[in-house]
Formats: structure tokens, sequence, C-alpha cells
């Protein structure tokens, strides 16, 4: 059985190969690019996006009292997205040279550039701007904390982990030492970072 999941976990990771292969190949036929980390759009787009956006008297008037009521509750989370941010930065920052772990970009969890989009209204950009930085940070703390787990813990749990990350498809079963002493070495070696980077 451990082959079985071995492979699956191989296949899915050629998935996901393919998968940023097909996003490449559809941000061909977007009107815009990225050129030195600016979004570019082609002749016209800007024109039409701002056509199409929703003033923002217009948006207010059709969104829910409730809604708008709940707003502070869901803004209040960004103390706590920051928070996390910052500790689990200084913890990778502090922690991962000793540990000789490879340090998670950042910038890799963490886009915002949906502001960018001129039919989008001001509320509609800070909501972007919101939801861009707290998956990220979510994105972000989960690669930093699977890489930790990968490090000081690579055993499988006893029971099936819903949504588990990358590398954990590639730890040991729970409950064979055997197999934890003949790969816990070889599992940190992973981790180090590369010598072209």
């Amino acid at each position: 059985m451990p082959e079985t999941l071995e492979k699956l976990q191989a296949r899915l990771n050629e998935l996901e190969d393919q998968i940023e292969q097909e996003w490449a190949a559809r941000r061909e036929t977007m009107r815009y690019r990225i050129e030195r980390g600016r979004i570019v759009f082609e002749e016209g787009v800007r024109d039409a996006h701002r056509a199409a956006r929703v003033r923002l008297w217009l948006f207010l008037r059709r969104t829910r009292l409730m809604v708008i009521l709940t707003a502070p509750v869901i803004y209040a989370v960004v103390i706590p997205f920051v928070l996390l941010d910052l500790f689990v930065t200084i913890y990778q920052a502090i922690c991962f040279p000793i540990y000789h772990i490879e340090k998670v970009r950042r910038r890799d969890h963490i886009v915002i550039d949906r502001h960018n989009l001129g039919y989008l209204n001001a509320i509609q950009k800070l909501n972007c701007i919101y939801c861009g930085y707290g998956n990220g940070v979510i994105s972000y703390v989960r690669e930093v904390s699977a890489r930790t787990e990968k490090y000081w813990c690579p055993i499988k749990h006893a029971r099936r982990v819903k949504g588990a990350h990358a590398y954990y498809g590639e730890f040991c079963d729970f409950g064979n030492a055997e197999e934890y002493q003949e790969k816990w070495a070889r599992l940190r070696r992973e981790l180090r970072p590369r010598k072209d980077d």
C-alpha cells in the first residue's frame, strides 16, 4: 500500500506541474502581461474595465445592511493575520538557518495584485487586498509549518488527514519504526537550501 500512496503522490505532483503549465498558457491569452513585476494591460483594457466598474454608491446601495454591519468583524481578523505573519517570519529567520532548512519565500505565497483591476470599486479593491493577504499568510504559514513538520516529525498520522500538505505523502507510515529510522535523515537533507539559489 505505501508504494501505491507514493505513486499517487507522484501523480499529484505531476498534475500540479500540469496546472502550472495551463495557467501559464492561459495567461498568454489574457490581455495583460507582467513586466518587471508590474501588470501591463493591452490597449483599451483599462478603459473597458473602468466602464464595467459598479460605482461605489450603487455597490453600497445593493449591499444588505447585515453585510455592512459584519465588516468590522471580518476586518478585525487582519490583526491576528499580521501577528501570525510577523511571528512566523521571525521564527523562520531564526530557526531555519540553524536547522539547515531552505527558507520559504513569503512573496511566493502573499500575492496582492487584484487591486490593479479597473472594474473593481474602492471597497472591492480593499476586499481583494484583504483576501489576498489573509489567504497568502495562511499559505505561507502552512509551508513554513510543513517544512518544520518534515524536519522534526515526518510520520503520518494513524487517521487520514484532510488537505495534507505536499510533503505529507513522503512521510513514514504510522507505527513503522524501521522506515522512520531509514528515511528520517534523508527527509531532513531534502530540506537543505539549494546551492544554486
